[in-house]
C-alpha cells in the first residue's frame, strides 16, 4: 500500500445520500470537539493496527504501526515500510525493495492525509451523521458515517468510533469501492510527543543500498 488512509468501501451502498442531504448538528458537535482537541496537541504518536480485508469480509493483510503528526507533516512506520511527508515530498520506502519512491505530496481534496483525518477536513468534504454509540474495550465510542460529497473519490464510506470521554479517534473504518475494507484501531495515543524536524524527512544515508525512484 502506497498510500494511508485510502478509505475503503463496498461497491453499490449509496442508499446513505437518502439522510446525507443535510448533516447532523450532533455529529458536528461530536466532530468539531474532537477536531479542537487534536488542534490543542502541538505533535502526536499514536500505535495503531491495521485489518484489510476483502468484501466478503476475508483478511487480506494485518499489521501494526505507528504514526507521528506534527502539523501537516507525518510519518506511518509499519514493518518492512515506512511512509514519510514534509508537507511537500512523500516518501515511500519498502525495506525488501531496497527502495524508496519520491513523490510531490498533494494535499487535494481527492486525498486523505493523516492530519486531515484528524481535523476538521469533514465541513468542506463530507456529509455525515451520528449513527449510534456502541461499547468495546470498556469504552463508549461515538459512531461518525461520512459520504463524501465528491463521487469522484476512490471511496464511499467513512466510519469514525470517536471515544465518547476521551474525544479522540479510537477506531476508523474506510471502504473503497473495489471492495476493500481497512480498519484502523488505535491502540496507544500520545499527544505532545517529542519529535523532531528530522523524523520528517528521509536521509538515504541511513538506508544502505537503498534505490531512489523520484517520481516528481
Amino acid at each position: 500500500m502506497k498510500k494511508i488512509l485510502l478509505l475503503g468501501a463496498v461497491a453499490g451502498i449509496f442508499s446513505m445520500n437518502v439522510w446525507a442531504q443535510k448533516n447532523d448538528p450532533a455529529a458536528k458537535q461530536v466532530l468539531d470537539a474532537t477536531s479542537a482537541n487534536f488542534k490543542k496537541a502541538n505533535s502526536i504518536k499514536a500505535d495503531f493496527t491495521l485489518k484489510v480485508e476483502s468484501a466478503s469480509g476475508k483478511t487480506k493483510d494485518s499489521r501494526k504501526g505507528t504514526i507521528f503528526l506534527k502539523g501537516q507533516k507525518y510519518k506511518i512506520a509499519m514493518a518492512g515500510q515506512e511512509i514519510i511527508c514534509d508537507n511537500k515530498t512523500v516518501w515511500t520506502y519498502s525495506k525488501e525493495n531496497k527502495e524508496v519512491q519520491v513523490n510531490a505530496y498533494d494535499g487535494g481534496d481527492k486525498t486523505i492525509t493523516p492530519a486531515k483525518l484528524f481535523s476538521n477536513f469533514y465541513d468542506k468534504e463530507f456529509l455525515y451523521r451520528l449513527s449510534g454509540e456502541t461499547a468495546e474495550g470498556g469504552k463508549t465510542l461515538q459512531i461518525i458515517e461520512l459520504t463524501p460529497i465528491d463521487k469522484s473519490k476512490q471511496f464511499f464510506k467513512v466510519e469514525l468510533y470517536i471515544d465518547k470521554a476521551k474525544k479522540v479517534i479510537a477506531k476508523g473504518k474506510m471502504f473503497e469501492k473495489n471492495g476493500n475494507r481497512y480498519t484502523y484501531e488505535v491502540t496507544n495515543y500520545t499527544p505532545n510527543a517529542n519529535l523532531t524536524d528530522a523524523t520528517f524527512s528521509f536521509d538515504p544515508k541511513k538506508y544502505p543500498g537503498v534505490e531512489v525512484v523520484d517520481l516528481r
